[in-house]
């Protein structure tokens, strides 16, 4: 069976690259820039992971929505952040974050001595890590103390638990402090956010070594099902899959850090169930340790 793939791209007389479906109309060309997106999928292989994932999930999201200076952009970031505490109190995540950027450190340092390294470039990583390292060790132990004793987001949260829960008439004050000028609403949010930051930035810097760490090679999944199998002394964190929007298809995952499936299914709409594909698909896999 043929694989199935966006159409090529050829060089025209302008020397620019071109989709061999595009036109002259705007529209058009316009859809064909969107059929060469790439889109990334992830899939976490352990239970560290996971968590590392959702939080940065929520941080990106409570910083975007703090930024809309709305009074909605407010409720979202306030609610984004009460899902990032949340997660943090049911685990010790600020030990996982320390160990990880212990263990990145030493063999980063490792690196020094060998040869072919962009040694500038190592060095800023390492100091990056090193200083990310050091935030985290002074917030202390006690460091969301404070978010917990806050009667204000406690209050929110057990409303939020409730389907419109956090409206006007059940939380008055939630709805005072909504109506306060923008920058009022940023600067507390901000004290707020500083509290998590040394953990979030930490995360995200984690996460970027991690898949930095990842290879990238062309798979082809026979039928539209691939199957993994990780070397046991090398264990792998991450899977990150890629593949063509245009494809119309999206990967479901499952497995553990010793092996995994996936088989990709057709996009079939909001009012059809998915079917999985029996085409070939080319993609690019990562795996990320």
């Amino acid at each position: 069976m043929r694989p199935i793939w966006p159409p090529r791209a050829f060089t025209g007389a302008d020397g620019v690259k071109h989709n061999s479906r595009m036109s002259d109309d705007p529209a058009k060309a316009e859809a064909a820039v969107a059929e060469e997106t790439e889109l990334v999928f992830e899939q976490p292989l352990n239970e560290r992971m996971r968590t590392f994932l959702r939080i940065d999930f929520l941080y990106g999201q409570a910083t975007y929505h703090n930024e809309r200076a709305s009074e909605w952009g407010s409720r979202a970031a306030v609610a984004s952040l009460i899902d990032i505490l949340a997660i943090i109190t049911r685990g010790d995540t600020r030990a996982d974050a320390l160990k990880d950027l212990e263990r990145h450190l030493t063999l980063l340092n490792e690196f020094q001595a060998k040869p072919k390294v962009d040694g500038a470039r190592l060095r800023t990583v390492m100091s990056t890590l090193i200083r990310l390292r050091t935030e985290l060790l002074a917030a202390g132990s006690a460091w969301l103390q404070p978010l917990k004793e806050s009667e204000f987001l406690a209050a929110i949260k057990h409303r939020s638990a409730i389907p419109g829960g956090t409206c006007e008439f059940d939380l008055p004050d939630y709805f005072y402090w909504l109506q306060q000028p923008a920058e009022v609403r940023a600067q507390t949010f901000n004290e707020w956010l500083t509290r998590l930051r040394p953990l979030c930035d930490s995360i995200s810097e984690l996460l970027w070594l991690t898949r930095q760490n990842g290879r990238a090679r062309d798979e082809v999944a026979k039928g539209g099902v691939f199957h993994i199998t990780f070397d046991r002394e090398s264990p792998v964190q991450l899977l990150r899959i890629s593949l063509p929007q245009s494809l119309g298809l999206y990967p479901e995952i499952s497995g553990s850090h010793y092996r995994s499936s996936v088989r990709f299914l057709t996009w079939n709409g909001l009012d059809a169930r998915p079917t999985q594909t029996t085409a070939d698909v080319p993609f690019r896999l990562s795996c990320c340790s």
